[in-house]
C-alpha cells in the first residue's frame, strides 16, 4: 500500500480524484472543453475542474455543460461566479485503505450491463449516491442475490492512478443488518488490491453509520471534503462567450 500524507507539498491524486481519473485511467470517458473535463452524462455526474479555476475555466464549464445545468465542483479551490447558484454544499469525508482485511466472497456475483435495471432499482430504494445507466462501465461491480433478487451491491467508480474508489455500497431495506455491505466492500477491495492499487471511498459526514462501518473494516479518514454543486445561470453561455 503506497505511503501518502494529506500534508504532502506535492499534489496528490486523491485531492482532485475526478480530474486525476479523467486524465488517467478513465481518459477514454473524458469529454473536454479547455481545461474542464466531464464524464458522459449517462456514466456519472462528475465534472473535473483545475485545482484553481480562473474566469476562462468557468466559461468552459458553461460551454461544456450548458445553461441551467447543475455542476458538481468538488476538488477545486476557487469560487464560482457570484451569480451561479449553489444548490448543494454538504460536508463529507474521504477514507483510504489502512489495512483493510480484503477478501473474496463466495456469495458475491459480478454484475454487468444486463443487471443495470435491478441495480438502478436498488439504488432508488437505498440511495447510496449517484448511479446512472452506464455507471457500471466505470469498474467492477459485485452483488449478492437472495432467491434470485439483487439485495446488495458495491463497485468501483473513480480511478485516479494507483487508486480505485469503492462506491454504490447499498443494501435493500429487507436485508439490512446482515453484514452484506461490509462483505461486498471487502470483496471489491480484494479485486482492487489484486491489481496492485489501493481502495478509497467517500461518505457524507452525516452518514455516521457508514463511516463507522468503513473504519471498522480498516479504512482511515484521510481528509474532510465538501460535496458541492452549482447551477449555471440561463444567460451564462451568452455572458461568458
Amino acid at each position: 500500500m503506497p505511503a501518502e500524507s494529506p500534508d504532502s507539498a506535492a499534489a496528490h491524486p486523491l485531492d482532485n480524484p475526478a480530474r486525476a481519473s479523467l486524465l488517467g485511467p478513465h481518459a477514454h470517458f473524458a469529454e473536454r472543453k479547455g481545461e474542464v473535463l466531464r464524464y458522459p452524462a449517462d456514466v456519472t455526474v462528475f465534472v473535473a475542474l483545475p485545482d484553481e479555476p480562473d474566469e476562462q475555466t468557468w466559461r468552459d464549464v458553461a460551454a461544456l455543460m450548458g445553461p441551467g445545468a447543475v455542476v458538481p465542483v468538488a476538488g477545486m479551490a476557487g469560487a464560482p461566479p457570484a451569480d451561479w447558484e449553489t444548490v448543494m454544499d454538504l460536508p463529507g469525508v474521504q477514507l483510504v485503505d489502512d489495512g483493510v482485511a480484503a477478501a473474496p466472497d463466495d456469495e458475491a456475483v459480478r454484475l454487468g450491463p444486463d443487471d443495470v435495471p435491478e441495480m438502478l432499482a436498488l439504488v432508488e430504494q437505498a440511495k447510496p449516491g449517484p448511479f446512472l445507466p452506464r455507471t457500471v462501465e466505470m469498474g467492477s461491480y459485485l452483488g449478492i442475490r437472495r432467491e434470485g433478487r439483487l439485495v446488495a451491491m458495491a463497485g468501483e467508480r473513480l480511478h485516479p492512478p494507483g487508486w480505485t474508489e469503492i462506491s454504490a455500497v447499498c443494501t435493500a431495506d429487507s436485508h439490512r443488518g446482515q453484514g452484506l455491505a461490509g462483505r461486498l466492500v471487502l470483496a471489491v477491495a480484494h479485486g482492487i488490491r489484486a491489481r496492485g492499487e489501493t481502495p478509497f471511498l467517500h461518505a457524507a459526514a452525516s452518514n455516521t453509520n457508514a463511516i463507522r462501518l468503513y473504519k471498522s473494516l480498516g479504512f482511515r479518514q484521510r481528509r474532510e471534503v465538501r460535496f458541492m454543486a452549482v447551477r449555471i445561470p440561463a444567460e451564462a453561455a451568452e455572458a461568458l462567450a
